[in-house]
């Protein structure tokens, strides 16, 4: 049976170390909680054979050489240490110490340095909310402040799961738009690769079979000839063509990331496109919904909330209209009427956003929302993916397909003349 060595906290904060034989990590896990143990780091021992036969316990050893350190934090590692600082907070733990503890137990080491900073910052005297600030690029503003907000109110430990619980469906969104978007570019790429490979390689040879068959006064189909001007270009202007591409490319990013009529044209065009802008619009609804819930909910203030939405939505098209939200609120008005201006937000999301200021529930109201359009966005994203799939069989068959006639015509119009003689 595998053998764990396990480091825990007790009720008290002091560290245990041990270790226990279970079937497997998350059995060894329940197994600590069971004894009233807080795990911090729970890892599978390796047991190796010396020579005489005897089984040696042992941790794996790490490979020599020089480790690179990226400066990045993943979503994923962010959400985990949120939610075991929570986890040791709630059980009574120091946040000073449950942060030394946590350094510890990270696998990324750029996260570790944060931590024993953010450690070092509080322990000089200044406030969790203010120590996560020097790190803006880790720490976003919706972070910050629902920290801040938590520490203002001392319910922190109620704030770092609710951030946690909002990282997770964020991030279980994302994931499944990424997985829906994959199979149309692994297409595309594909379908480019191949068109690529015909036009340089292939069709030059059915170019020199066409001119040694049909002699210099026949003229080969029109269609044929078009194709074989692309072959043409793509061959002989190879470095203009990559050029182009890379050239496209830049000043893309250069308008879409540096100037608003840039992004606001793009997210424009994004909500949309067929059959994808309707998913875009429910995951930008179910974020803003889900970003403004958490935030008032955690006892931010509704301009300062509304403030950090604006700045996390990730679209000038609802940026636009919390903007007008912003104006309204500031002026004593609802938020009903602005966002059914902006004609961005179905009726129900504005009839259900009036119930909740009507009836004082508008975080609960809004978080709602959110999971309702979360599972929107599921079935939204599994009726794309079957629908993508033929579309794409279909195009791919479509720019081969045409290729293929274009070199057969000649030979077609070739078998006429010979039949007709």
């Amino acid at each position: 049976m595998p053998r764990f060595a396990y480091v825990a906290l007790d009720k008290g904060g002091t560290e245990k170390t041990g270790t226990l034989e279970m079937g497997s990590q998350n059995e060894a896990i329940s197994r600590l909680k069971e004894m009233g143990l807080y795990p911090t780091s729970v890892t599978e021992e390796q047991v190796e054979v010396d020579k005489a036969g005897k089984k040696v316990v042992g941790k794996k050893k790490k490979k020599a050489g020089f480790e690179i350190v990226i400066p990045s934090v993943k979503t994923h590692e962010l959400c985990t240490f949120t939610r075991q600082l929570a986890t040791l907070v709630d059980a009574g733990l120091p946040l000073l110490r449950g942060m030394q503890v946590l350094a510890k137990s990270q696998k990324n080491p750029y996260l570790t340095k944060i931590i024993n900073e953010i450690s070092d910052t509080i322990e000089s005297g200044a406030t969790f909310s203010e120590s996560l600030a020097k790190f803006p690029k880790v720490f976003d503003k919706l972070f910050i402040n629902m920290v801040k907000a938590g520490e203002l109110g001392g319910v922190l430990e109620v704030t770092l799961n609710r951030l946690s619980e909002f990282m997770e469906k964020a991030e279980k969104i994302k994931g499944k738009v990424k997985s829906a978007m994959f199979y149309p570019v692994a297409v595309m790429v594909v379908a480019c690769i191949i068109v690529w490979v015909l036009m340089v390689f292939v069709i030059p040879k059915f170019e020199q079979i066409f001119k040694d068959m049909l002699g210099k006064d026949e003229k080969l189909p029109w269609f044929t000839m078009k194709v074989l001007a692309v072959s043409h270009m793509l061959r002989d202007n190879i470095a203009m063509v990559i050029g182009c591409g890379i050239a496209f490319v830049i000043v893309f990013k250069l308008v879409v990331g540096k100037t608003k009529w840039g992004r606001f044209g793009c997210d424009w065009l994004k909500l949309r496109i067929p059959a994808l802008g309707p998913v875009i619009n429910k995951v930008a609804i179910s974020r803003f919904t889900r970003t403004l819930g958490t935030l008032i909910s955690s006892g931010v203030p509704i301009l300062q909330a509304l403030n950090i939405t604006k700045e996390t939505c990730g679209n000038m098209i609802i940026t636009n209209a919390i903007d007008k939200v912003y104006i309204a609120v500031k002026e004593g008005e609802t938020i009903t009427k602005p966002l059914e201006e902006c004609a961005v937000f179905p009726p129900m999301v504005i009839s259900m956003v009036d119930v909740g200021e009507q009836t004082g529930a508008l975080p609960e109201m809004l978080i709602r929302i959110a999971g309702t359009y979360d599972e929107e966005v599921d079935n939204a994203v599994t009726a794309l993916t079957s629908l993508i799939e033929p579309v794409m069989i279909v195009f791919l068959a479509v720019i081969v397909g045409s290729i293929v006639i274009a070199m057969f015509l000649p030979l077609i119009v070739l078998m006429d003349k010979l039949g007709s003689g």
